[in-house]
């Protein structure tokens, strides 16, 4: 979400990114929540969303070169989920054009990239009534706070947190190798060498992807069957950006 500046004449105004599968569905959640007062929740179809990446982890923390218009047509902001997500453009004109030295990649490149940092994304890696915020690492993201006032989830959501005791968390995972698209359907067993269940996988692209795990399954061998019936091993990962110790 990104808040607008104001003229001395304007109402405040947010900009809020969302997946386009879910665009209706969340302009009629919004509206439901207005509770009488003069809100307006409207689609900005005339803007375009880039996604600016470091070409390397040393470059995250890096300002880009680039001038916000003072027409407000053009605005660049950190991704507030991680420095490795670089910065959100968002523009009516074409974005390659707007960033200096910038290279122009497929979307593809951007869902390895993120798979890779382990970063959630989108209603086929969140699906709606089954991820929940602490499990999907969202209080590293900047996506959940623990100091305003009452939310949906908050009690179960405040009081995990502060238990301190989070078993599961979406980790990123390693395949052996690229597979077919569609060989591994979401929610497929993840499984230790022994057999033992070790969570879910969830969604990816290629040999990378996301998975639902218990944290203390992470570090041995585990391994997935696709529809193929067919064992592909797994490796999980914990991103170098999530706070330590990991609880």
């Amino acid at each position: 979400m990104r808040r607008l500046p104001e003229g001395s004449h304007e109402q405040p105004t947010f900009l809020l990114e969302c997946d386009s599968s879910v665009l209706d569905a969340l302009q009629r959640h919004l509206v439901l929540h207005k509770i009488r007062r003069r809100v307006t929740v409207e689609p900005c179809p005339e803007l375009r969303v880039w996604a600016v990446l470091p070409c390397a982890p040393e470059e995250a923390g890096r300002a880009v070169l680039l001038q916000e218009k003072a027409e407000c047509t053009t605005i660049l902001t950190r991704d507030p989920r991680t420095a490795r997500m670089g910065w959100r453009l968002l523009s009516q004109d074409e974005g390659s054009a707007l960033v200096p030295g910038g290279c122009l990649g497929d979307l593809q490149d951007y869902h390895r990239h993120r798979y890779q940092q382990g970063v959630p994304e989108g209603v086929h890696d969140l699906p709606p009534g089954v991820a929940l915020p602490l499990e999907s690492n969202l209080a590293f993201m900047n996506g959940i706070s623990f100091t305003k006032g009452c939310y949906i989830g908050q009690e179960l959501t405040a009081r995990t947190h502060h238990m301190g005791v989070i078993r599961k968390r979406l980790f990123p995972v390693q395949l052996s190798g690229p597979l077919p698209v569609g060989s591994i359907a979401p929610g497929t067993s993840v499984l230790t060498k022994s057999g033992q269940a070790a969570g879910k996988y969830r969604a990816g692209l290629g040999d990378v992807g996301l998975a639902l795990l218990r944290s203390e399954k992470i570090k041995g061998p585990l391994h997935i069957r696709t529809s193929a019936s067919g064992l592909v091993a797994l490796t999980a990962s914990v991103p170098d950006w999530w706070p330590t110790p990991t609880k």
